[in-house]
C-alpha cells in the first residue's frame, strides 16, 4: 500500500467586496483515523443574491470536516461523503424553509461546495455548485469538475445546482489514481474566471522546488492576488494539494495488532486461556476450532474461534480471520451473531462471540426435509434483515448458506460466519479480501463472480434467492452449471428451472419472484433486499398477470359462451347493415 504525503496550501479573501461568502478548510486525522478516513480539503462560496449564503458556506464546510471523520470506518470513502452532504444540504435547505427566505430560496442558505478526499493513493472528487476543481500533471492542467450553471439569453446565467437549494442533492462524484508530484487546485469562480489557465501552470511550475511545506500558502496567495489584479470583484478562494511523495506501507491498520501474535495451541476441556475456561469443543475443521468456553469473573458463555494450524503461514486466510473480529463488533443487529468488546488482553490470535444455542439451518433441513412455505419464508425475512445490516454498513456477506446461518431455541434466525465478508472503507486501503476472490460456496454464488466482477449487495440478493429456492424444492435454479461458466456468452445460456413441481404448493407468483431475484444479469435482479422480501408475501401484480392462464383455460364453458355470444351480436349487426 501506499500512502501519499500531501502539502496543503489555502488562502480566501473578501476581495473588492465588504464580506467573504467563501469558506474553506482542511483536515488531517491521526495515523490510524487517517489511513481509514484520508485527508480533507474542502471549499464552499455563497451565492451573491443571499446576504447569509456565508453562513452556509461556513457551516458547511466545517460540518463535513467534522461528520466525515465521524462515519463509520466500514463505510468506502464515496458512501461516507454522500451521507454527510445530503445531511448538510437537508439542514440547509430545511433553515430556508424556515426562515423569512422560505419563498425565495436564492435569497437564502445557499452555497456551492467542492471536496477533495485523498485516501491512500487515490483522490476523491465531490462537486456541486461553480467552484472548479483542477489537477497539474507533468505540466498538464485537467479540470475534474463540471460547472452547474445555465446559461440564459443575452449571456445572463444562474447557478443550476447547490448546496440547499433543492431538497433532494444530485453531487457529482469520481475519482482519480495520484501520481508523485501532483498538484490539485481548487477555487471559486472569483479567482478561475480572472486566472487564465497559462497564468496558473507558470505559477505552479516551481511548487516542485518548495523546500518548506509552509511556503505553499504564499504560493496560493499569490494565485488569488493575480486573479484579483486581473480585475476580480468577487470573493477569492483558492486551495493547493502537492502530491510530495507515496510512501510505501507494509502494515494492514486494522489486523497489523493481532496478526504479531502467536496461534494458540489446541485447547483441551478445562484448560484456561486469557480469562477463558474451555467447557468442550463445538467443533473442528481444516480452518478454525471452535470451543465453549466461560468467562472466569462473569461466568458468562461464549465461543471462542481459534485458527487452523494449516493455514498458519497463509497471510491472507489470516488477515480474513482476524477482521471477522473487527467486523462483527461494527454489526448490531438481532439477526446477526452478536461479537462483544474486548474483556482481555490478547496473548493468541482467536475471537470470541456469543453463543447461539440451537443448531444450523443445514442441520434443520435435514430434519425438516420439506418445510412449510409461511416456515420458509419467515427464516428467508429474519436472513434478509441481518444482511441488511451488513449493506448498511457498505459490506457484502457473500457466503449465504445453510451452514452459516442458526436458529436458535426460540427460533430466532442469526448469520454467523464473517470469513468472506468485505468491507468498502477496508478495501480502500487493501485490507480484508477484494470483492472479486471466488471465497463462497459455488452453489449460492452469484454468477458475477464467476466472471471476475465485484460483488454488489444484488449478489447477496441472489445467494439469499437460491437458499429459498433450495428450502422450497430441494433443488438448485440453475443445478450446479453456474460455477462452470467463465464467459458472459456462457451465463446467457443458463436457463431458470422453475421452483413449481406437479404438486408444488408454491404459487406461479411466488416463482416469478425467485426468478427475478435469480436473473443472470444483476441489473434485472431486485435492487433492494425490501423489494425482493415483499414479493415473497405479497402477490406482484405483474407477476399474477403473468402466471395467470388464459380464460379458456380456466373456464373453457365461459369462453365458448363469450364467443358465441360475441358472434350472435356481430350476424346481428350484418344483417341490420344488409336491411338498410
Amino acid at each position: 500500500m501506499h500512502l501519499a504525503k500531501i502539502t496543503v496550501g489555502q488562502q480566501s479573501i473578501a476581495g473588492l467586496k465588504s464580506v467573504n461568502q467563501d469558506y474553506c478548510g482542511s483536515h488531517s486525522a491521526s495515523d490510524a483515523q487517517g489511513r481509514l478516513k484520508g485527508q480533507v480539503l474542502a471549499m464552499a462560496d455563497g451565492i451573491g443574491s443571499s446576504s447569509v449564503s456565508q453562513v452556509a458556506s461556513k457551516a458547511a464546510v466545517n460540518s463535513f470536516l467534522q461528520d466525515y471523520y465521524a462515519t463509520s470506518e466500514a463505510w468506502s470513502v464515496e458512501t461516507s461523503a454522500k451521507r454527510v452532504l445530503q445531511s448538510i444540504n437537508a439542514w440547509l435547505h430545511g433553515y430556508t424553509k424556515q426562515s423569512e427566505f422560505r419563498y425565495d430560496i436564492e435569497k437564502g442558505y445557499v452555497c456551492t461546495f467542492s471536496a477533495v478526499i485523498f485516501k491512500e493513493r487515490t483522490a476523491h472528487i465531490f462537486h456541486v455548485g461553480d467552484a472548479r476543481v483542477y489537477l497539474l500533471r507533468k505540466g498538464v492542467l485537467e479540470q475534474l469538475s463540471n460547472d452547474h450553471r445555465q446559461y440564459a439569453a443575452q449571456g445572463q446565467s444562474y447557478l443550476s445546482r447547490a448546496l440547499g437549494m433543492h431538497s433532494q442533492l444530485d453531487i457529482d462524484y469520481t475519482s482519480v489514481a495520484l501520481c508523485q508530484e501532483d498538484v490539485f487546485i481548487l477555487c471559486t469562480d472569483g479567482v478561475h474566471e480572472f486566472l487564465p489557465p497559462q497564468d496558473l501552470l507558470t505559477s505552479l511550475s516551481s511548487i516542485q522546488t518548495l523546500t518548506d511545506p509552509e511556503s505553499i500558502d504564499p504560493l496560493a496567495g499569490a494565485l488569488v492576488q493575480t486573479a484579483l489584479d486581473n480585475g476580480s470583484d468577487d470573493n477569492l478562494s483558492l486551495q493547493l494539494a502537492y502530491i510530495s511523495e507515496l510512501s510505501q506501507i507494509q502494515d494492514k491498520p486494522i489486523t497489523a495488532g493481532m496478526l504479531a501474535l502467536p496461534l494458540p495451541p489446541i485447547l483441551q476441556v478445562g484448560e484456561q486461556m486469557d480469562g477463558y475456561r474451555v467447557l468442550r469443543s463445538i467443533h473442528v475443521s481444516a480452518r478454525s476450532h471452535v470451543y465453549l468456553v466461560e468467562d472466569e469473573k462473569t461466568l458468562e458463555q461464549w465461543v471462542l474461534k481459534t485458527p487452523s494450524v494449516d493455514l498458519s503461514d497463509s497471510d491472507d486466510y489470516l488477515e480474513r480471520f482476524c477482521l471477522e473480529e473487527w467486523i462483527g463488533r461494527r454489526i448490531h443487529n438481532a439477526h446477526v451473531l452478536h461479537v462483544p468488546p474486548a474483556e482481555h488482553p490478547k496473548q493468541y490470535i482467536y475471537c470470541v462471540a456469543e453463543y447461539v444455542e440451537g443448531q444450523s439451518l443445514s442441520q434443520w433441513l435435514t430434519d425438516n426435509p420439506k418445510p412449510d412455505l409461511e416456515v420458509v419464508r419467515g427464516i428467508i425475512e429474519q436472513v434478509a434483515k441481518g444482511l441488511q445490516a451488513f449493506h448498511r454498513l457498505d459490506m457484502l456477506h457473500q457466503d449465504i448458506r445453510p451452514e452459516n446461518i442458526m436458529i436458535d431455541r426460540k427460533g430466532t434466525v442469526k448469520i454467523i460466519d464473517f470469513g468472506s465478508t468485505t468491507v468498502a472503507g477496508l478495501q480502500e486501503v487493501g485490507q480484508g479480501c477484494g470483492n472479486s476472490e471466488l471465497l463462497g460456496t459455488a452453489l449460492y454464488m452469484a454468477p458475477e463472480y464467476f466472471l471476475g466482477d465485484v460483488g454488489t449487495p444484488r449478489s447477496d440478493i441472489f445467494s439469499l434467492a437460491v437458499l429459498a429456492y433450495h428450502m422450497l424444492s430441494g433443488r438448485f435454479p440453475y443445478a450446479t452449471h453456474v460455477a462452470k461458466t467463465r464467459t458472459r456468452a456462457q451465463q446467457n445460456r443458463l436457463i431458470y428451472q422453475s421452483v413449481r413441481d406437479e404438486n408444488s404448493p408454491v404459487p406461479a407468483w411466488l416463482d416469478a419472484t425467485l426468478a427475478k431475484a435469480l436473473k443472470v444479469d444483476p441489473f434485472k435482479r431486485y435492487a433492494e433486499l425490501s423489494e425482493f422480501i415483499h414479493d415473497l408475501r405479497h402477490p406482484n401484480a405483474d407477476f399474477v398477470r403473468l402466471s395467470k392462464p388464459p380464460i379458456m383455460q380456466r373456464n373453457p364453458v365461459a369462453f365458448w359462451q363469450g364467443a358465441a355470444c360475441a358472434l350472435l351480436i356481430s350476424n346481428l349487426y350484418f344483417i341490420y347493415l344488409y336491411l338498410q
